[in-house]
Formats: structure tokens, C-alpha cells, sequence
């Protein structure tokens, strides 16, 4: 009897392994394109773009502000846009959709996620039916005579574009979830936002561009997708308007309330966003910047103490 249980024990070792090994590589995530970082070889610019490499799938993720940088940078880690297997532009500003232009140059045929947004710069097919009609007009002052197509396609900034656009939280690959909410936060509250949700061995991933609908609203737009821990965050937080007591407030309740293990701010979240979630991250703070490469998964996850709002500066 040990030894059949020793043998079905083994089997099940075997199976899960070959399933999913907790201790797997799930891949990592590069910065291409920001204002910061420690790599002099790197061009700073104001704006964002990663590329994320995930069991086998390489994906970028926003394309920064100018053509031209990102290509520079892209030289200098030696990385080729042709090899992706797909792209998601987080929202239709220009420091994130800049660098288009040189995508479709070297990969035109890549399918690329944007926000669905009625007349957008991404473009966007509406039925003919979107607007009232009124009969007693005479032909010479009604749309299309009268005679509307059974759906009218808006323009697009980059008409040669392959977008697919997502009005709702999609998975879009196995363990790739893409979450859509409208901006609240900022100077452009119509915004509609894209952020990437990627489930690893160690917890769920979140790469944010700008965080225009609020970095608390995209994790908990994220945890409905999948109830997984929140292992990491990356990108954009968007605090930048935000006063010290306000970004002490977000800090607290993404490690406290969240229970975010390991956050990794870049882009928009502020030079004093930055001192302050390094303070309450402590060791679980990732440094962001150009030229950097951060793991999805097995990062070594320091303990500390929950944060009270009393601790923070005036």
C-alpha cells in the first residue's frame, strides 16, 4: 500500500508539473519608452510603451510619444517589432499612440487593440440608422439623399491600421484580459481606457498606461475579471494632479486595501507619487524606467507593515 501511494503521490507531482509548475518563468516586461531610468543609452521622452513577453506571446503595449525615439530605443535593446503577435494602445492620446506610425511600418498586418470610441482616432463602423431621419427635407439637404449605407465607417488617424476594437472586458489569449473603463480622472474625462490584466503563477499582472479612470477603478475592474491576488502593477498611475494627502490615500489602499504585493510606477504618476509609494511599498517597490525589464512572476515579496494615513508629510 505505500508504495501504490508513493507511485499515485509521483503521478500527480508529474501531472501538475506538466500543467503549470508554481515556480514557472511567465515571462517579463520591458520598458521601451519613458522619461526616467538609470540607462544612459536609453532616450528619455515624455510618454510610455512596453513590450511584455508571456508563455511564448510577446505583446507591446502603447508605442510612446515620436516615431523616431521609439525606434532608437527599440535599436538599443535589440528588440524587432515585427516579432509581436499583437498590440494594445491603451487610450487615443498622443504619448501613447505616437510611435504608430513606425509599428505599421515594420509589422502592418499586426492586429492592434484599441477602446471602442465613437469617431475616434482609431476609427470606428456605426449602423446608418445612428441619426433621426426627416422625410419633409428635400433630398439636396438630407444625408446620403436620404439613402444612408447600412453602416458608415468614421476615419482613422492610421487608416491602414488592423484595429479591433473592445467596448467591454475581453479575454483576448488564454490569461490575457483586457479592461475598458471611462477616464474620471484628469483634464479628459471622455477618455476611454484600456489596461492589460495577466494572470502568472504568482497572482494577476496589471500593465495601466494612464490610469485615466483611476488606478483603483482599473484593479477593481481587474479583480471581476479574475479574482486572483494582485501580484503586480506597472505602468502610468496618472497621479500627477493629485495633492500629497490624495496619493498617500491611493498608496495606503492599493497596499492595504488592494493587497497589491509589488508596484513598478511609471509615466504619469508623479515625482512625489514616486517618494511616496516607495515609502509604502518599501522593498516591494520596482524601479520603472527606460530600458528596464520586470518580472511577471517570481519576485521575492518582502513583508511589511500596514501603513497608517497619520504617517503621512505635510
Amino acid at each position: 500500500m505505500p508504495c501504490l501511494l508513493m507511485r499515485a503521490a509521483t503521478l500527480i507531482f508529474l501531472v501538475l508539473s506538466i500543467i503549470r509548475p508554481a515556480n514557472a518563468d511567465d515571462g517579463g516586461i520591458t520598458i521601451l519608452y519613458d522619461a526616467f531610468g538609470n540607462n544612459a543609452e536609453m532616450k528619455h521622452d515624455w510618454g510610455f510603451a512596453a513590450l511584455i513577453e508571456y508563455r511564448g506571446q510577446q505583446i507591446l503595449f502603447d508605442t510612446g510619444n515620436d516615431p523616431a525615439t521609439l525606434e532608437r530605443n527599440l535599436k538599443t535593446l535589440a528588440i524587432e517589432l515585427k516579432d509581436i503577435d499583437f498590440a494594445v494602445i491603451s487610450h487615443r492620446h498622443g504619448d501613447h499612440t505616437g510611435g504608430l506610425s513606425h509599428l505599421l511600418a515594420v509589422n502592418p498586418d499586426v492586429q492592434i487593440y484599441t477602446p471602442k470610441e465613437n469617431f475616434g482616432v482609431f476609427g470606428m463602423t456605426l449602423p446608418g440608422s445612428f441619426y433621426e431621419r426627416d422625410a419633409s427635407l428635400p433630398e439636396s439637404m438630407r444625408y446620403f439623399g436620404g439613402n444612408a449605407p447600412s453602416t458608415i465607417q468614421s476615419g482613422s488617424a492610421w487608416p491602414k491600421g488592423n484595429f479591433a476594437w473592445i467596448s467591454e472586458n475581453t479575454e483576448i489569449a488564454p490569461g490575457i484580459h483586457l479592461v475598458i473603463e471611462r477616464g474620471e480622472w484628469g483634464v479628459d474625462l471622455d477618455v476611454m481606457e484600456l489596461s492589460l490584466a495577466i494572470e502568472t503563477a504568482d497572482g494577476l499582472v496589471i500593465v495601466a498606461g494612464c490610469s485615466h479612470p483611476t488606478v483603483e477603478k482599473i484593479v477593481s475592474a481587474a479583480k471581476e475579471v479574475t479574482d486572483k491576488p494582485i501580484h503586480l502593477i506597472v505602468g502610468g498611475l496618472h497621479l500627477l494632479p493629485a495633492g500629497r494627502e490624495e496619493i498617500y490615500r491611493v498608496a495606503v489602499a492599493l497596499k492595504d486595501t488592494w493587497n497589491v504585493r509589488h508596484i513598478a510606477p511609471g509615466h504619469c504618476t508623479g515625482e512625489p507619487a514616486f517618494a511616496i509609494l516607495r515609502e509604502t511599498f518599501a522593498d516591494n517597490y520596482l524601479s520603472a524606467g527606460v530600458g528596464e525589464r520586470i518580472k511577471l512572476s517570481g519576485l521575492p515579496r518582502h513583508d511589511t507593515l500596514p501603513v497608517s494615513p497619520s504617517t503621512k508629510e505635510n
